[in-house]
C-alpha cells in the first residue's frame, strides 16, 4: 500500500489545490503551514476549511528542522510536494531576511526529512524567476540562469543547487518546478489578476507598470496541479544520463507554463470583460527587480510528463472572476 504525500504550504493557493487534487485520487494526505501573515490568515484557514476533515493538517515552521521532523514522525510519509516559501519578487526588496528562512533554511530541512525518510520523489517549487533578465525566449531549462535580478529569484535557484547536491550525494528522486505567473480561484491577494479584478470591481485605479509594455506566461492552476502530480508519479531515474537542466543524479528541473506570452494590456482587456466594466489604468514605470518578459518551453516537459496546457486567460480569467464574485461580494 502506498503510503501519505506531505504537502509543504498546503494552506497556499498551489499547495491547496495539489491536496485537493491528491485527496480526490484517494492519497493519503498530511499537509504543513505555518499560517504566516504575509497576506491576510483568512483565505488560508478558509482553504484548509475547502479541504474538509480528511486532510492531516500539522501547523508548524518548516524553518524549525527538530520540532518539523518531531510532529511529522510516524505519518508513514514516503513521497513529498514541497510548496512552502516566501513568494513575492518585491517583497523580497523590504524582507529579504524572510526569504533567507523559509527558502534556503526551509528547504534545507525538508531535504533533510527527505533524506531521512528516504522517500521515492520530492518535487519542490522554484520559479520562473530564476531566469532573471534572460532575453533568449522561450525560456529553457538548459539556458544559464546565474544573474537573478530579485533576492527572491536567488532564493529558488539556491533550492536548485541544494536539491542537486541532496540527489547527488543521497540518491534522492527530485523535480523542481519553474512556475510561471499562477492564477485561478483561491489565488494570491498580490498577484495580478486577483489585484485587478479587486480594483475593477471596486472602481479603484488599477497600476500598469512599465507603462503596460510587460508579457508574462499566464498559467491556469489546473494546469499547474496536473504538472505537479505529473511530477510527482514519474520521478527522475537514477540511470547516469542527463536530465532537463543538465542533472545526472536523479534530478530533473521542468518549466510548468502555458507557453503563451501574454501582453499586460490584453490580459487586463479580458478582465474588464469577465468585470463588465472598464479599468481606469495608472500607468506606472518598471518595479525593481521585476522583467519585462517571460515565456516557457515546455518540450521537455511534455515529453517527459505529457504536460499539456489546455486552458488560456480566456477561459481562466473568468473563472477566477467568478469565484472573486462569489468569495468577496
Amino acid at each position: 500500500m502506498s503510503g501519505g504525500v506531505l504537502v509543504t504550504g498546503v494552506a497556499g493557493f498551489i499547495g491547496f489545490h495539489v491536496a485537493r487534487a491528491l485527496l480526490a485520487r484517494g492519497e493519503r494526505v498530511i499537509g504543513v503551514d505555518d499560517l504566516n501573515d504575509y497576506y491576510d490568515p483568512a483565505l488560508k484557514r478558509a482553504r484548509l476549511a475547502a479541504l474538509g476533515p480528511d486532510i492531516r493538517f500539522v501547523e508548524a515552521d518548516i524553518a524549525d528542522h527538530q520540532a518539523l521532523a518531531s510532529r511529522l514522525g510516524g505519518e508513514g510519509i514516503d513521497r513529498i510536494v514541497h510548496l512552502a516559501a516566501q513568494a513575492g519578487v518585491r517583497h523580497s526588496i523590504d524582507n529579504p531576511f524572510a526569504y533567507a528562512r523559509a527558502n534556503l533554511v526551509g528547504h534545507l530541512s525538508i531535504l533533510e526529512l527527505a533524506r531521512a525518510l528516504a522517500t521515492r520523489s520530492l518535487v519542490y517549487a522554484s520559479s520562473s524567476s530564476v531566469y532573471g533578465g534572460n532575453d533568449r525566449l522561450p525560456f529553457s531549462v538548459d539556458d544559464r540562469v546565474d544573474h537573478p535580478v530579485s533576492l527572491y529569484a536567488a532564493t529558488k535557484k539556491a533550492d536548485e543547487l541544494m536539491s542537486e547536491s541532496y540527489a547527488h550525494l543521497y540518491r534522492l528522486p527530485m523535480t523542481g518546478l519553474r512556475f510561471f505567473t499562477v492564477y485561478g480561484p483561491w489565488g494570491r491577494p498580490d498577484m495580478a489578476v486577483w489585484l485587478f479584478t479587486d480594483a475593477i470591481l471596486a472602481g479603484r485605479p488599477i497600476r500598469v507598470f512599465n507603462q503596460g509594455r510587460m508579457r508574462r506566461d499566464f498559467t491556469y492552476i489546473d494546469d499547474i496541479v496536473a504538472g505537479v502530480l505529473a511530477s510527482l508519479d514519474r520521478p527522475p531515474v537514477d540511470d547516469g544520463a542527463i536530465k532537463p537542466g543538465g542533472s545526472r543524479a536523479p534530478h530533473a528541473v521542468y518549466n510548468l507554463g502555458n507557453s503563451r506570452s501574454e501582453e499586460l494590456g490584453r490580459l487586463i482587456d479580458v478582465v474588464e470583460a469577465a468585470c463588465g466594466r472598464p479599468a481606469v489604468r495608472d500607468h506606472q514605470p518598471m518595479q525593481a527587480g521585476d522583467v519585462v518578459e517571460t515565456y516557457a518551453d515546455i518540450a521537455a516537459t511534455t515529453r517527459d510528463l505529457g504536460y499539456a496546457p489546455v486552458k488560456g486567460i480566456e477561459e481562466g480569467v473568468p473563472r477566477f472572476v467568478a469565484w472573486f464574485r462569489e468569495q468577496y461580494a
